[in-house]
């Protein structure tokens, strides 16, 4: 397959200014403009350069054990595509949307139709209305089994027409479907549908008022990536966040020059720029000359793999390209940017979590002295042998986080990526895991801490570098 992209060769110069780092006193900026952010929590940090390290998070004041040190809003995020069939969430800010009620039985009607993580979620309309327990889940989901419900139970629970007991002291905000009519976003709030639309939603919109290129080609683009990696969706969100703010930024200055708009459909070199700013912060490499060798793929075949996956790279790009391609943003559709963007995904994400209420609910039920338990259980068990010993499964995704991205790695952390009780969105939360001294670095962990040595090194290979902090250095042979 020839996968040479025309664009790369047309747009070098472009393409290079936009892979070009910014200076460090434009990346200080730029970040100290997100630390001061009112969406996010996090006023005792600091990020500077740390020599070969690159940037660094520092902390200004002393942070005790358990105590929070950074809410940090993605850039980008996506909920796994497999995931979609468990939970039903906001697709902006990932808070579960709807019902108890409407998350246990539209799981259990996907499941009575026979729809499964491989197969994708259907559409349905819903606007009316991490952690595997093990054993110390409720005692009534000790089946092993899924007892199927009698017909119409999951139904009834999706539409409001059972409500099962003390649901009400677990209240969601109600589902708000996207009002571009894809069916497929749903939200928990006007302000969060209109902020996705307004970021990147707008251009991935498979419904009737979206403002892609092509709709058909935007189906075959997700369907490309839904059948091989959704990471591809992300990188998607990446590129059509940079051409909205790119056409805000073009209005705006257009404005600025006495209304005298460019008409004459030349890009603003300097505003694309700009616009690509928060993706040209982040660290990043070609995702074919980054991504891990898999267990399964001899050294001997590294070179065909990895051309495999930027021929897969490729075959990506130009469906996207289809779907939304913008002349004055062209360079953006480049083979080069793309591999960058997704490598810098591949390089700086975080895993997006968020815990489900269903899980919440069944243990309060568990919980409950007799003889309400009793009562309840009458009702919810059935629910929850329906469901099995999987009955709560968290919201998984992945996002890319602009100042989480800056903490580095030490194999003997002070701080890690941990939700508490109250968040229950897809921010990253980061909290101190020991006593932190002010002007002491904030590292976490990229891989387990607890693996062996020679196992922690050969997973840290595959970010570009070997560990040297205290405990590698006292273990290595």
């Amino acid at each position: 397959m020839d996968c040479d992209c025309p664009i790369d060769a047309e747009l070098r110069s472009e393409i290079s200014a936009l892979l070009t780092p910014p200076s460090p006193a434009q990346v200080d900026k730029y970040l100290d403009e997100q630390i001061k952010s009112s969406n996010r929590h996090c006023y005792g940090i600091k990020i500077k350069q740390n020599g070969e390290l690159g940037k660094g998070v520092y902390a200004e004041l002393g942070f005790k054990e358990g105590e929070l040190l950074l809410k940090d809003q993605m850039l980008v995020g996506l909920q796994h595509s497999s995931n979609k069939i468990d939970c039903l969430v906001c697709s902006f800010c990932f808070r579960f949307i709807g019902s108890v009620e409407l998350q246990i039985g539209r799981r259990l009607y996907l499941q009575e139709l026979g729809v499964s993580a491989s197969q994708g979620c259907c559409q349905t309309d819903y606007s009316s209305e991490d952690d595997d327990l093990g054993d110390s889940g409720p005692s009534s989901s000790s089946c092993k089994e899924k007892v199927p419900l009698p017909k119409g139970f999951a139904e009834s629970l999706m539409n409001g027409a059972l409500k099962l007991p003390y649901s009400d002291k677990f209240p969601l905000p109600p589902a708000v479907p996207c009002h571009g009519g894809c069916g497929e976003a749903y939200y928990c709030s006007k302000l969060c549908a209109e902020s996705d639309w307004d970021l990147s939603h707008s251009l991935l919109c498979t419904g009737e008022k979206s403002e892609a290129v092509s709709r058909g080609a935007l189906v075959k683009f997700i369907q490309h990536a839904n059948d091989t990696n959704d990471i591809f969706l992300l990188a998607a969100k990446a590129v059509s966040s940079s051409i909205l703010k790119y056409r805000k930024l073009k209005v705006a200055h257009s404005e600025e020059q006495e209304n005298k708009p460019n008409v004459s459909g030349i890009p603003y070199p300097s505003l694309l720029l700009e616009a690509w700013k928060p993706m040209s912060v982040g660290h990043k490499r070609r995702w074919w000359d980054c991504i891990a060798l898999p267990f399964d793929v001899e050294s001997s075949d590294e070179v065909a793999f990895r051309m495999q996956i930027r021929e897969l790279a490729f075959m990506s790009l130009q469906l996207l390209k289809a779907a939304i391609f913008d002349e004055e943003c062209k360079s953006l559709f480049s083979l080069d940017i793309y591999g960058h963007i997704i490598g810098m995904f591949e390089l700086n994400n975080l895993d997006l979590v968020v815990a489900s209420p269903v899980e919440d609910y069944f243990l309060y039920i568990d919980d409950l002295p007799y003889p309400e338990k009793k009562e309840a259980e009458e009702i919810t068990r059935p629910f929850l042998d329906a469901l099995g010993d999987d009955y709560s499964v968290c919201c998984q995704g992945t996002a890319f986080y602009p100042l989480q991205s800056c903490m580095n790695h030490s194999c003997s952390p002070n701080a890690k990526a941990f939700k508490r009780e109250e968040d229950r969105d897809g921010q990253a939360t980061i909290i101190a895991l020991k006593p932190i001294s002010k002007g002491e670095e904030v590292t976490i962990s990229y891989v387990d801490e607890d693996l062996p040595f020679e196992e922690r090194q050969a997973l840290l290979a595959d970010y570009g570098f070997k560990c040297r902090c205290p405990k590698c250095l006292e273990e290595e042979p």
